[in-house]
């Protein structure tokens, strides 16, 4: 995952979309799970961020389910729930785009709260 170098091209990456995340949804929080992968919850997790030799992969729990009219996620299109979004060295990612679009997410979240049993 990680190499953990500053410099690495992949954590200024993660780190640019964290800070993303954050003026997006304040409330947001963040825990690291599952070998150190980030995990931003919001009633529920919203997305994952991931490293890898190649992208940086955010993926989108209920991704499926979020309107997408920017065309962010460009990866796990054909799955019936999550989406990702897939940066590679020297992209950039819309930020006014991807925060409406984490957002979305977390009023997704938010919608299936409420329901029978719950109150």
């Amino acid at each position: 995952m990680s190499t953990g170098n500053e410099n690495d091209w992949r954590v200024q990456t993660l780190a640019r979309m964290r800070e993303l995340i954050l003026e997006a949804d304040p409330e947001v929080v963040e825990e690291l799970k599952w070998a150190g992968t980030p995990v931003w919850s919001h009633a529920g997790i919203v997305c994952t961020g991931e490293t890898y030799k190649s992208v940086v992969k955010l993926t989108f729990a209920k991704g499926a389910s979020i309107d997408d009219p920017d065309r962010l996620f460009n990866s796990s299109l054909e799955g019936k729930v999550r989406r990702a979004i897939d940066i590679r060295e020297g992209e950039t990612v819309n930020a006014a785009a991807f925060k409406a679009l984490f957002l979305r997410a977390v009023a997704i979240n938010g919608a299936g709260k409420g329901k029978a049993g719950r109150g």
